[in-house]
C-alpha cells in the first residue's frame, strides 16, 4: 500500500520544479535570475498556489526575464523576474523619485527593485481598472511579478506590434490612442516608454505592457514623458501607413 502524499512532499516537489528552472537559460544568466532570494520567493509563491512550474522564457531583457508559468489550477501565467545584478538602478531612481505613492529612503538595490516591481503592479492595476487593455496583475512579491499571460490557449505568446502584420491599422491606432486617453484621464498615469516594442497584438487587439516606469500625471516629468510616448507612437503609426500629428493625438487625449 502506497503512503499518502503529505503537504511537505508537495512543497518539496514544487521546490524541485522551481530549481529545475535554472536550466532554462545558460548558467551565467540562470545564476543572475535565480539567485537564492529569488528561489525562496518562488517557493513561497508556489506554496500559495500562484505558480506550480515555469516553462521557457517569453522574453529576455537587460533588467528582467519573463517566463511562461502554470498555476495550481493549470492556468498559464506570465512570471516577470527582475535581476538585481543587471538592473539600471539610476533609471529606476529617476522614475520612482517624486512619485507620491513611494517613499524610498533606503540605498539597498534589492529594496529599490522590490519597490519597482510593486510600482509596476500598482500601475497595471490602475490601468486595468480604467479599462486599458493590459495584462491583469495577479501578485507582486519581492522581485517577482505574476500577471495574465497574453497569448493563445496553446501557450503561444502574443507578438510585439513592431513584429506583427496589422490587418486593420486605423482600428489599432484609434484603440491605442483611446487607451492612452483612459490611462491619462481615468488611471491618471503616463506610460513613459510607450512604443511598438511595448505593445502586444492579441487577435488584432493591442495590449499595452511594461508599465514599470509609468508616472502619475501630477508628477513634474509627466508632460515630458507623454510627449515622448506620442512621438514614438507617431513613428510606429507611420510605418503602419497612418499619418497623424502630435497635436491631433494630444487633442484626442485631452478632449480639446
Amino acid at each position: 500500500m502506497e503512503s499518502p502524499i503529505t503537504k511537505s512532499d508537495i512543497d518539496l516537489q514544487k521546490m524541485r520544479e522551481v530549481k529545475r528552472l535554472k536550466s532554462v537559460e545558460d548558467r551565467r544568466v540562470g545564476s543572475e535570475v535565480f539567485d537564492r532570494i529569488t528561489l525562496k520567493t518562488l517557493y513561497k509563491l508556489a506554496n500559495q498556489g500562484y505558480i506550480h512550474l515555469l516553462n521557457g522564457a517569453i522574453s529576455t531583457g537587460k533588467e528582467a526575464n519573463v517566463f511562461k508559468g502554470v498555476d495550481d489550477h493549470g492556468k498559464i501565467v506570465a512570471v516577470k523576474i527582475y535581476r538585481v545584478t543587471t538592473s539600471d538602478f539610476k533609471k529606476m531612481q529617476y522614475y520612482i523619485q517624486g512619485d507620491p505613492r513611494f517613499n524610498v529612503r533606503s540605498n539597498s538595490k534589492r529594496q529599490l527593485i522590490n519597490n519597482w516591481v510593486l510600482k509596476e503592479f500598482k500601475n497595471l492595476n490602475r490601468a486595468y481598472e480604467a479599462g486599458v487593455r493590459v495584462p491583469q496583475p495577479i501578485i507582486a512579491k519581492n522581485n517577482i511579478l505574476i500577471m495574465e499571460f497574453i497569448g493563445d490557449s496553446d501557450g503561444t505568446p502574443a507578438r510585439l506590434m513592431r513584429q506583427s502584420q496589422i490587418s486593420n491599422p486605423q482600428y489599432v491606432v484609434d484603440k491605442i490612442i483611446d487607451y492612452i486617453k483612459k490611462l491619462y484621464n481615468d488611471a491618471e498615469l503616463v506610460h513613459g516608454d510607450l512604443s511598438g516594442f511595448n505593445i502586444l497584438m492579441e487577435d488584432d487587439e493591442p495590449v499595452i505592457i511594461d508599465l514599470s516606469q509609468g508616472m502619475v500625471v501630477d508628477h513634474p516629468l509627466s508632460d515630458e514623458l507623454l510627449n515622448r510616448d506620442i512621438e514614438n507612437l507617431i513613428k510606429d503609426f507611420k510605418k503602419m501607413g497612418i499619418e497623424i500629428s502630435k497635436d491631433d493625438i494630444k487633442r484626442k487625449i485631452m478632449d480639446l
